[in-house]
Order: structure tokens, then sequence, then C-alpha cells
């Protein structure tokens, strides 16, 4: 059991027989009265979110789970599919899971999964950088040259990402998978 006031973005809550996931809290003190929590929910099965409301001190059904490590295989539309570095067993996960962060995956790229129950995935957990190809580099521009120089580049997965002027289209870049930013040259 977990307080509403403890709530983070990650925690697995039971509610109902139905499993959230909190994507995102907001704490409220109004000063008179009782301290609330807003949490956006996300159902772990059908992907759909929702606001809930709870009062500081209520009591919620949490989530423990397991941690495995996996190795991203492929992505058929509808989910993406995974396995086990140790045992080979397959999971997969519903896309709407991961959200834009999908752009960060690539083929063999190691990750860990939380799991229920040795098979539901409920979360996930991303490397802190990433490798990617730049396949797509705006016009380096001439000129106002005052500041650092950035331009957007999009790499293979699609992801779009803020760099410096002298990286190019065939680049290997480092990124930041926490707030998606440029980190180096591979």
């Amino acid at each position: 059991m977990i307080s509403a006031g403890d709530l983070r973005k990650g925690t697995i809550l039971n509610l109902d027989n139905t499993l959230y996931r909190v994507m995102n809290t907001q704490y409220h003190n109004p000063g008179r009265g009782a301290a609330s929590m807003r949490a956006q929910l996300m159902d772990i099965r059908s992907g759909a979110t929702q606001y809930r409301v709870f009062s500081a001190e209520e009591s919620l059904n949490n989530l423990f789970v397991e941690h495995e490590p996996v190795k991203y295989l492929y992505n058929d539309g509808v989910f993406l599919h995974f396995m086990n570095t140790n045992t080979y067993d397959q999971y997969e996960a519903n896309v709407s899971l991961f959200g834009d962060d999908i752009l960060y995956l690539k083929e063999d790229m190691e990750l860990q999964l939380m799991l229920h129950e040795g098979s539901t995935v409920l979360d996930y957990v991303l490397p802190t950088t990433v490798t990617h190809r730049v396949v797509e580099a705006e016009v380096a521009v001439v000129g106002n040259t005052a500041g650092a120089v950035m331009k957007r580049v999009k790499t293979e997965t699609g992801l779009s990402v803020q760099v410096p002027n002298f990286i190019n289209e065939g680049d290997l870049i480092k990124v930041d998978t926490r707030d998606g930013s440029y980190v180096g040259r591979a």
C-alpha cells in the first residue's frame, strides 16, 4: 500500500482490478482543507488515459514489479516485441505504453522491462543515452554566429534532435533519452 501523497511517475497501481501506470502527478494543498493528489493514469491493457483525484492520505494498492534485461526485437504496428537476454523468453508490449519514447528504440537495443506476474509488461527503463545515425539534416546557415548555432536533424527512427551546426547526414550522435537533447558525437 502507498499513500496518494507519495505517488510518483512510473508507479503501478491496482484500482478496481485494473492495472494503471502513473504518467504524471500534481500535488495540491489549498492551505485550508485537505491536500489532494491529481494523477494522470494510463490503463496498461488498453493504453487509455484518465485523470483521478485522490485525497493525499488515501491508501492505494501499488504493485512491486520484476525488472528484466531485454533486447528490443521489432515493432509489428500494434505491439513491440522484446526478448529476455538471459532466458530468451519473449514479451510484447502495446505501442501506446512507450508513447513518444518509441523513437529511441532500435533493433537489438538493450533496456529493462518491468513485468507483473512474469508476462505482463507494465513499464520500461531506457538507457540514459542512445546512439542514432543522422539521416536528414538542415543546411547550415552562414552568418548569425554570435551564439551557439544549432540546427534540427532527423535520425533513422524519426527522432528530431537539436544539434550543433557541424553535424551532417551520416554522422552518429548520442541522444539523452530523458529529455531528447544532443549529448555528443558517437
